[in-house]
């Protein structure tokens, strides 16, 4: 027979003492909190059974709902060849998905933490952020950042044979928490961000408003950008002309939503590009289209008004999508009606769509397709490159024999030889 716990002890005594008459059926009742019908079955089995009635029937035995060991060990097994370092709820997805092994999470994650396969973190103190409610619409708000990370582990490897960092540029949207597009680059500078959000534009529309960092690469730290056109970012003029809004993020706390994806893609979207030997960004942008709506349909949320706002783009600003998405400079037109930039010279032709002179300040842009186009009163001016700038023919100077002033000639002078010299003035 198993040992009495302190319950059991007590629930005994009691029953004991009512069978004796020392308790009255409703003051027993009352002190185990059972009803009096229930009681009076208990004493019967008490009466018959002695101690063992109030001993549970299955004390000591394993439970009804109980997972056989074999299964148990199997699944243990499994963790420890294919997802060693998965979290439970993660582990549990893939043994459903890969193996057809049913396992709650959270048995999963007693199991795991058993056998040392995981170890709860420590709750650490955080700082206060009030919290801020989700927008109403589908494109209201999109929060939009990059995050540097070896998401390839050691299978891409840098020139010196280094596991190399790449960059995940990612946009979630404030309403449902969907990702609305992601994307690896090498870095997120503007060529990747551009070639991001005219993607982005393209297949999904136009938000109402980017919530981005405020010290990130896309915006200048000064307060005058806001108004003054020639101190934006290079980002912030393509969203004016899209009639998009910039919002700047003051905190990474500010803009929660994509920090926290980027926190769970840096666990899960880690092993899925291991679990299917993925090692180039080619790659990985192709496995983000199916990773994305499994994603979306697992965490996004229902939004408070079930409508969405994107706007497509205007014929206009197809046709301009090219020069809108692109990075722009001034240059001043020489003499000559050479252009330089960037170490080439461009000969502008004599024919073109509209008046030009020299002195006059042009816009430079540098498309995506690393073509270089010359604007000026919304003409785009016809160039070519030039092998060289011709050099300046520079005439060689007269050198001079110099002699010093005030010279006095020496006696055995010609000058010297005439006796009466010719009278002055």
């Amino acid at each position: 027979m198993p040992p009495l716990n302190p319950d059991e002890q007590y629930k005994f005594k009691v029953l004991t003492q009512a069978i004796n008459g020392k308790l009255t059926n409703n003051q027993a009742s009352k002190l185990l909190h059972i009803s009096v019908r229930q009681l009076q079955r208990l004493k019967k089995e008490v009466f018959q059974h002695g101690v063992l009635a109030v001993i549970h029937k299955l004390k000591g035995k394993p439970g009804n709902h109980s997972i056989e060991k074999s299964v148990k060990s199997n699944v243990l097994i499994t963790i420890k060849q294919a997802y060693p370092d998965f979290k439970p709820s993660f582990a549990a997805e893939k043994l459903k998905e890969n193996h057809g092994l049913i396992v709650n999470p959270e048995t999963l994650r007693l199991w795991m933490s058993e056998e040392g396969l995981w170890k709860p973190h420590q709750q650490r103190k955080v700082n206060y952020h009030a919290w801020r409610e989700r927008k109403d619409y589908f494109g209201e708000l999109e929060q939009f950042d990059g995050s540097y990370h070896f998401w390839f582990e050691q299978r891409l490897l840098n020139e010196f044979g280094f596991p190399q960092e790449v960059c995940l540029l990612a946009s979630i949207d404030d309403a449902t928490g969907k990702i609305t597009h992601a994307k690896f680059d090498f870095n997120e500078g503007v060529v990747a961000v551009f070639n991001f959000w005219m993607e982005y534009v393209l297949t999904v529309g136009k938000p109402l408003a980017i919530y981005l960092d405020k010290f990130s690469t896309y915006k200048i730290n000064h307060k005058s950008a806001v108004d003054n056109f020639e101190l934006m970012t290079q980002f912030q003029k393509a969203m004016k002309l899209l009639s998009i809004e910039v919002i700047n993020a003051n905190s990474p706390q500010a803009k929660g939503r994509i920090e926290r994806l980027f926190g769970t893609l840096q666990d899960r979207l880690v092993k899925e590009l291991r679990l299917n030997n993925l090692s180039s960004i080619t790659e990985a942008n192709l496995f983000l289209k199916e990773f994305i709506p499994k994603f979306n349909a697992q965490f996004s949320v229902i939004p408070t008004l079930d409508e969405n706002i994107h706007r497509q783009l205007t014929q206009r600003e197809k046709r301009s999508l090219k020069s809108i998405f692109s990075i722009k400079s001034t240059r001043r037109i020489n003499q000559d009606f050479t252009i330089q930039f960037k170490n080439h010279f461009y000969q502008l032709e004599e024919i073109q769509p509209t008046t030009i002179r020299p002195k006059n300040t042009l816009l430079v842009e540098e498309w995506l397709d690393k073509t270089i186009h010359f604007r000026f009163r919304e003409h785009y001016l016809k160039c070519f490159i030039l092998p060289g700038k011709p050099e300046k023919i520079f005439r060689q100077p007269v050198i001079l024999t110099s002699h010093p002033l005030n010279y006095k000639p020496p006696p055995n002078h010609p000058w010297r030889r005439y006796k009466n010299p010719l009278p002055r003035g």
